[in-house]
């Protein structure tokens, strides 16, 4: 594991705070409302086991169809949060709110099916169940964010960027999730705030995103390959100088993502290489 070192961003006793604009992670609103339809699933799973072949068949379809709109009507509200989040976003590749209310749809129409109403009284199940979804979610964004006017294959670059960024970082947590550990999963958090306070200045002043990716990359795979053999070191034997040793790398990786985000909006390359160079062998070290 990481060695702790002194130096320049060896922080002493105290971390700068994140700035309040953009380092926090997107939180979904409204995320209690997919709970609710998921558990309105069970309208039609559980009589499903006390009727005929037929009626059991479309009941567990119907069903199905609730639990898979709940659970693209949450993933949809993630990736709303994340699109708000940014200054500059795509919209999202996939419409997940809307296939989740022609789901709610369908499922209705299927009980109606099964209530032997013939056909009408589905068609209509299934408009007011999409009608009634939409408005209790939303439709998903539709448009791209922050590019209107710009370069697009800047502000495309800007965007992949990040979006490699948020994978390392969802990378991170997810691996720190092994070690079990509460303090931990907040302490990467922080990190995570940080490092997104970095996104946000990118996207508002791309400057050289060359180096910018390269540092982003260089520092975020870093703390993601630490991250992940230090949740399965910390996992099986719990060593407290382990967990000491992680916890001075992310401190020296936060304080330097807080110092140099201010580089790039003056494009100092000179100094952003040989933070890469220095980084790139501390890393070597560490491992």
């Amino acid at each position: 594991m990481a060695e702790r070192y002194g130096g320049k961003y060896s922080p002493q006793g105290s971390r700068p705070p994140a700035t309040a604009h953009g380092t926090s992670a997107a939180r979904p609103q409204g995320g209690w409302r997919a709970s609710v339809l998921f558990l309105t699933a069970f309208l039609f799973l559980f009589p499903a086991f006390g009727d005929g072949p037929r009626e059991m068949l479309l009941g567990l379809l119907a069903g199905g169809l609730i639990v898979l709109s709940a659970w693209l009507s949450r993933e949809g509200l993630k990736a709303e949060a994340a699109y708000h989040a940014r200054r500059i976003a795509r919209r999202p590749a996939v419409p997940r709110k809307l296939l989740a209310a022609a789901m709610t749809g369908a499922a209705l129409a299927v009980g109606g099916l099964i209530a032997d109403q013939g056909l009408i009284y589905p068609v209509f199940y299934a408009l007011a169940g999409m009608l009634l979804h939409m408005g209790a979610f939303g439709l998903d964004p539709m448009t791209d964010k922050g590019m209107e006017g710009i370069d697009a294959f800047q502000t495309g670059r800007v965007a992949r960027a990040v979006e490699e960024g948020e994978k390392h970082i969802a990378a991170m947590k997810d691996a720190i999730l092994r070690a079990g550990d509460r303090a931990l999963e907040k302490r990467v958090d922080q990190f995570a705030a940080a490092a997104r306070g970095l996104f946000r200045t990118i996207e508002a002043d791309p400057g050289d995103l060359t180096a910018a990716r390269k540092y982003m990359s260089v520092y975020l795979m870093g703390a993601r390959d630490a991250t992940v053999k230090f949740a399965d070191h910390y996992a099986q034997t719990r060593d407290a100088g382990a967990r000491a040793d992680y916890e001075a790398l992310l401190n020296d990786l936060e304080t330097t993502f807080a110092q140099k985000t201010t580089a790039f909006l003056s494009n100092n390359r000179t100094d952003l290489d040989v933070e890469i160079a220095v980084l790139r062998d501390r890393l070597k070290l560490d491992h």
